[in-house]
């Protein structure tokens, strides 16, 4: 029989909002909870860089006066997140994963951490990511890599590594990561979780360190995407202190959370995908896309030859927009960066010039291709990866007689949607042989990110993958 403490931390944001609105457990209990569990099993996945345990307590007591005295925000209120160590956090060191902000302390928080502090909620610590984001296994070369709850040995995914480790090992209901080329959603799909990368724009990144600022995007992590639909709710919404922040009316991502999929038409880039997947991350797409069609979906098949261009154009466009933000630091500070990250940044200064103007020409190509596609279908619907989580120290991989580092593979199916900033999601769709989590995306037109969430919350309602827990 499990205990209460485990009860409560293998609870949802949803599931544990509603106890807590009807006082069947407190604020501070969900803390303690929470807080105990760390202290367990964060020796085994050391997803934290600062643990902020005595902030979150406080947090938490504050939360259980302020609804005692009928003040309760919301289902977020009392509920703890983890915090990718990018976003700022008043008070709190921010040390973007790298020595050279190993003791930056922001007296501001990131607009995002304000907002789900508005909401109710608290930050129970500050999580792994590899240095600056720049990287999709998770390796940190200063501060390790996490374990991925679901196997020890494997990648938890990056850069959001240590955000998808501690929702899987239930350290936190909810996480704030940040994604580039993937970096919500590839984590997520090898930790089992529920990811969004909202529409560009949708939610600030005010606050948070950038690696591309033109492909950055700000965004939850959870376990269902109901609760990712009500983390939305808090963090959506225009911010003057971003100047890349969309201007949209404010919308309500649970009205309609429950509206199911009858009658939306997924398209399926079959030719695409095929062109590099497992055999058993294939079966399990397929068994998705059945479940979609019995919902009620129209599925059909789209051809977008544009797609091949997608990983050059973000890799051009990440590597020059990084060394322009880093150049200055890359010059003098050269031997504190994580050498591999240093170097992938380095490569920057010896682009031609001529390539960040034509990818950023090819981008415009590529949006427009997408377009046109998204006026017969609603929504896109791909693997999240072509492979499950593979081994910590597997570094190269050999597929149709090329070999190829293992990173330049993982965001095949996931960068093209930073390029053009739609909204995507990733939940859990099975598992392999060895009993490691596999993940269904599923992307939208701009700013319809409460139709991705209502399609994944419909495809979870009839499928009981993103119930699994790690065996910890």
């Amino acid at each position: 029989m499990t205990t209460r403490t485990d009860d409560l931390t293998q609870l949802t944001v949803a599931q544990l909002g509603r106890r807590i609105q009807r006082k069947s457990v407190s604020p501070v209990e969900v803390a303690r909870a929470f807080v105990q569990r760390i202290e367990q099993l964060e020796p085994r996945v050391g997803a934290f860089i600062t643990q902020t345990t005595e902030q979150a307590l406080d947090a938490a007591r504050e939360a259980e006066s302020q609804i005692a005295r009928g003040a309760y925000k919301g289902p977020l209120h009392g509920i703890p997140f983890a915090t990718k160590d990018l976003y700022w956090t008043a008070g709190v060191r921010t040390t973007s994963g790298s020595l050279l902000d190993a003791d930056f302390v922001p007296d501001t928080d990131a607009t995002a951490v304000r907002k789900l502090q508005e909401a109710g909620a608290y930050s129970i610590g500050k999580v792994k990511t590899t240095e600056f984001a720049f990287d999709p296994t998770g390796r940190n070369a200063h501060y390790g890599i996490p374990e991925n709850p679901w196997k020890p040995g494997r990648l938890p995914g990056g850069s959001s590594a240590g955000s998808a480790a501690a929702v899987a090992a239930g350290f936190a209901p909810l996480a704030l990561g940040s994604d580039t080329g993937g970096s919500i959603r590839l984590p997520s799909a090898f930790c089992g979780l529920t990811g969004l990368k909202p529409t560009f724009g949708l939610v600030s990144r005010h606050g948070v360190n950038l690696l591309s600022w033109s492909l950055d995007h700000a965004g939850p992590m959870a376990r269902t995407a109901q609760d990712v639909a009500i983390a939305m709710n808090a963090l959506a919404g225009h911010d003057s202190l971003d100047p890349y922040s969309a201007n949209q009316p404010r919308h309500d991502y649970m009205r309609e959370i429950d509206g199911g999929i009858r009658g939306v038409r997924i398209g399926v880039p079959r030719a695409w995908i095929g062109e590099m997947v497992r055999p058993e991350v294939e079966a399990a797409f397929d068994k998705s896309i059945d479940e979609l069609r019995r919902l009620g979906a129209f599925i059909s098949e789209v051809h977008i030859p544009e797609l091949a261009t997608a990983n050059a154009i973000a890799g051009t466009i990440i590597t020059a927009e990084a060394v322009a933000l880093y150049g200055r630091r890359l010059r003098s500070d050269f031997d504190k960066f994580d050498r591999a990250v240093g170097i992938r940044m380095l490569s920057g200064f010896f682009m031609p010039a001529p390539s960040y103007p034509h990818a950023m020409r090819a981008r415009v190509v590529l949006g427009r291709a997408l377009k046109c596609v998204y006026q017969q279908v609603d929504l896109l619907a791909t693997p999240a990866s072509w492979t499950p989580a593979p081994p910590i120290d597997q570094l190269m991989v050999t597929w149709d007689g090329r070999e190829m580092a293992i990173r330049d593979t993982f965001n095949r199916m996931l960068r093209v949607f930073n390029v053009v900033g739609l909204p995507a999601a990733t939940m859990p769709n099975g598992f392999s042989a060895e009993g490691l989590p596999l993940s269904l995306q599923l992307v939208g037109r701009p700013f319809e990110d409460a139709l991705v969430l209502r399609a994944a919350h419909a495809y979870q309602g009839a499928t009981d993958w993103h119930t699994r827990r790690p065996p910890l």
